[in-house]
């Protein structure tokens, strides 16, 4: 009885001592590990209860998602992280993936939330199944472009188009919102992509992640989406000289 009692004690304060660890890393409350068995060394977390954190009134928030929705959700989660390599997600500071749903910044819907300074990316699982794949990718780029801001020149960026084109000075401040892909392309991939710079390329970077064959036949009569596609490849391969696109 008293071995079971010592035992018991030790699992609780093993799971305290490990969940304070977990917050003093992420800075992100309520998390317990989910997998931490991934080839590229990325640990994944979820939320074990909602939480809210950010710099300005706990800004992000987000809730905790079902074992079933994690369960449909987590091995396309991994699929496409897995394409990273360790080096590169070291490089671009990416070491722990957080698990929610509902997830909501100023009470605005996001797909995903990242923050290179904590190693942190947050994931919403029911995001719109129709571009969660590509929201993944999207999201990862946000951590290269600010783990490297000095290569991902937004005014380099935006002399690709055309002059009199004028982005929003926020994502949020737009109404540019469609994120399907756009067939007459004139230099941007989704009606999103025309929102800012920075979510120009994250939405170039995920097309070239998921669906870069489409993309190629797109942008060959496009010398805009074609130079900006260049851009990218030409940036992230100074960041990792054999990443891989496809």
């Amino acid at each position: 009885m008293k071995l079971i009692i010592i035992t018991f004690l030790f699992i609780n304060i093993y799971s305290s001592v490990y969940s304070n660890t977990i917050y003093y890393l992420t800075k992100i409350p309520n998390l317990k590990v989910h997998d931490l068995n991934s080839s590229n060394g990325i640990k994944y977390l979820k939320a074990e209860k909602s939480f809210k954190v950010g710099i300005v009134e706990n800004n992000v928030q987000c809730n905790k998602p079902s074992e079933n929705d994690i369960k449909n959700k987590f091995k396309i989660i991994k699929k496409n992280l897995e394409r990273y390599e360790k080096v590169f997600l070291e490089k671009i500071n990416l070491k722990y993936v957080v698990l929610c749903e509902n997830l909501k910044v100023s009470n605005i819907k996001t797909a995903g939330v990242p923050n290179h300074k904590v190693k942190t990316l947050i994931i919403d699982i029911k995001s719109d199944p129709r571009y969660f794949e590509r929201s993944i990718h999207h999201e990862l780029f946000h951590m290269a472009d600010g783990s490297y801001d000095n290569l991902f020149s937004y005014d380099k960026w935006e002399k690709f188009n055309i002059i009199d084109f004028q982005y929003a000075e926020c994502s949020t401040c737009s109404n540019r919102s469609d994120l399907s892909l756009i067939q007459d392309s004139n230099g941007f991939i989704t009606e999103y992509s025309m929102s800012t710079a920075s979510e120009d390329m994250a939405e170039v970077f995920s097309f070239m992640m998921t669906d870069m064959d489409n993309l190629s036949i797109i942008s060959q009569d496009d010398s805009i989406l074609n130079n900006k596609i260049n851009f990218i490849i030409s940036e992230i391969r100074k960041i990792d000289n054999n990443f891989k696109f496809k």
